[in-house]
């Protein structure tokens, strides 16, 4: 089994403030490090569900964790978080959701799985590779005007034109079926490199973001964490890059405060209550980790709590 080296872990352990006997989901499993982690600290009575919708870490969870009785580990998108839970019976009384957001160093590493161009594979990138559509089946049929949308707002490149341009163009002559090919094709069509970093990176990142609805999945499953956790219960978020950060930030910005339309008047209704308060500031990690882990190194864990009733 390829290793993954669980980011920001004695941080997120500690935002998560966890006690024993007390229920946790860990929203996003991967190899099980931070589940592995948390059952550490919750005892015989503790409970843990753990989510991932990759059949892979599923499969690699149920080997690894096959006599540990106090985990239930849930083959599932975590945008159904929320019905994940309610199934269980357990809604409104999680102890803390952690998400650790992007690609497992497993899924990185497998060239089989096309996440990455460090290794030539099939051209996939789907987080759950027995559903939806394929990266090479997408590039197949998408127009050039979507193209570079998606590579502009998801990858944040500003050659996304003519990025979009060439891979259309591309098609034209032969199917791009491979993560090889677009990296080729990409490399070609930038004028320019940024230091330290392969060209194709932010097209690759655009593509799996699009085609894995991250950010959907990212914003319905924050708002399902907000149901299921227990009053005092924390939600504890690790992103990879801006974009997702983004995300995390304006959400807990949004439930950290009153509704605006009540403002100013002395008597704000309880629907319309601040529901979280922020926990402490954005936590980095350290430069001694970065060093163990460069994986780490974009990193940005943000924790938030449930609002007592």
């Amino acid at each position: 089994m390829l290793d993954h080296v669980p980011v920001l872990l004695h941080e997120a352990l500690g935002a998560l403030n966890i006690r024993v006997g007390g229920r946790y989901v860990d929203a996003t499993f991967g190899r099980g490090g931070h589940t592995a982690a948390i059952l550490e600290r919750v005892g015989k009575e503790g409970r843990v569900i753990a989510i991932d919708r990759d059949p892979d870490a599923i499969a690699a969870g149920r080997a690894r964790f096959a006599a540990e009785e106090r985990l239930t580990l849930i083959s599932s998108p975590f945008a159904r978080l929320g019905e994940v839970i309610a199934q269980l019976g357990l809604h409104g009384s999680i102890d803390g959701v952690l998400f650790d957001l992007g690609v497992s160093s497993p899924q990185l590493d497998d060239a089989a799985r096309g996440f990455s161009f460090a290794h030539d594979g099939p051209l996939d990138m789907r987080m759950d590779f027995t559903a939806g559509m394929t990266a090479a089946q997408f590039l197949a049929r998408v127009s050039e005007h979507d193209l570079a949308r998606i590579i502009r707002e998801y990858g944040e490149e500003r050659f996304a034109k003519r990025i979009a341009r060439a891979i259309v163009s591309a098609r034209k002559t032969a199917p791009i079926e491979t993560t090889g090919q677009l990296a080729a094709i990409v490399a070609q069509a930038v004028p320019t490199r940024e230091p330290g970093k392969h060209p194709a990176t932010r097209t690759f990142q655009a593509l799996r973001i699009h085609i894995n609805d991250e950010f959907g999945q990212l914003r319905a499953a924050l708002d399902a964490a907000l149901e299921v956790l227990a009053p005092e219960g924390r939600l504890c978020v690790i992103s990879f890059h801006s974009l997702e950060d983004a995300i995390v930030k304006r959400f807990i910005q949004k439930h950290s405060q009153d509704d605006p339309v009540y403002a100013g008047l002395p008597d704000v209704p309880a629907h319309a209550r601040a529901r979280l308060v922020r926990i402490g500031r954005a936590v980095h990690p350290s430069e001694e980790e970065i060093t163990r882990n460069p994986r780490a190194r974009s990193a940005i864990m943000r924790v938030a709590e449930k609002v007592a009733a």
